[in-house]
């Protein structure tokens, strides 16, 4: 069946995502209080009560490696990537697979492949990021590769005042709590304009996909689902970032 959408149009709604994905991933790295600082420290021992806290707290974002901590400093690129896909990624395929507690009932509106389709931008550019592929037309050109699978030139599509640095509106440069997960909501929503681009993704395997129509239990279907379609996606970015490196170095 041929494409409804051409190229360009799915182009300029997966550059407008990217716009918005990259700067909360930036606020990922932020230490507006100065608390992942004190993971690279050593404890003070006459510390009071207040710094005993944020020392807690600076701990806890050590042991899960959070970007800017002592501990995400000494991680390869690969382990890293694997962060995304395995932290964030987790956290937001919670959100992805809630609504499959209605089952059927709810899996016929599109909120969940919506949902999925944005877990599965916003992961690609963090692993992307950390690749070194940091320019957003290749970042697009990325997304339109794994899910939706359309090989194009980004920059040959859109205008070159399109790739200007604009002023990003939907942060005020400081870190919030759940700034990630809110940002799922967000790309969901602007994924709305490219629906029939949906199912091109990876997907679920059949027999996840057979249970999580079933009402309640498959909300558990849904999670491990998805979670295995993001890995699968997360791998496939890993491949093409690979091929479009070696390509380059064979250019040069």
């Amino acid at each position: 069946m041929a494409d409804i959408l051409g190229d360009r149009r799915v182009v300029e709604v997966l550059d407008r995502a990217v716009w918005g994905i990259n700067p909360v991933l930036d606020l990922a790295y932020s230490d507006p209080f100065g608390i992942k600082r004190r993971s690279f420290e050593p404890t003070d021992p006459e510390r009071s009560a207040a710094e005993a806290v944020l020392d807690a707290v600076a701990w806890v974002l050590d042991v899960i490696k959070f970007p800017g901590t002592a501990a995400w400093s000494v991680m390869t690129d690969e382990q890293r990537s694997k962060w995304w896909t395995t932290r964030l990624g987790a956290l937001n395929t919670v959100a992805v697979a809630f609504p499959g507690i209605f089952g059927v009932l709810l899996n016929r509106f599109p909120i969940q492949d919506l949902l999925a389709f944005a877990n599965q931008a916003v992961v690609l550019v963090a692993v992307a990021r950390e690749h070194g592929v940091t320019e957003r037309d290749q970042q697009v050109d990325l997304l339109a590769s794994v899910l939706c699978r359309r090989e194009v030139s980004t920059r040959d599509l859109l205008d070159a005042e399109d790739f200007t640095e604009k002023a990003v509106t939907s942060t005020d440069g400081t870190w919030r709590p759940f700034a990630l997960i809110g940002t799922l909501w967000q790309t969901a929503q602007t994924f709305r304009a490219i629906g029939d681009e949906l199912h091109k993704r990876p997907l679920r395997t059949k027999p996840y996909e057979i249970v999580g129509k079933i009402p309640v239990i498959g909300v558990v279907a849904d999670y491990f689902g998805e979670r295995g379609a993001l890995v699968r996606a997360a791998s496939a970015g890993e491949k093409w970032i690979a091929i479009r490196s070696r390509n380059a170095t064979t250019v040069g």
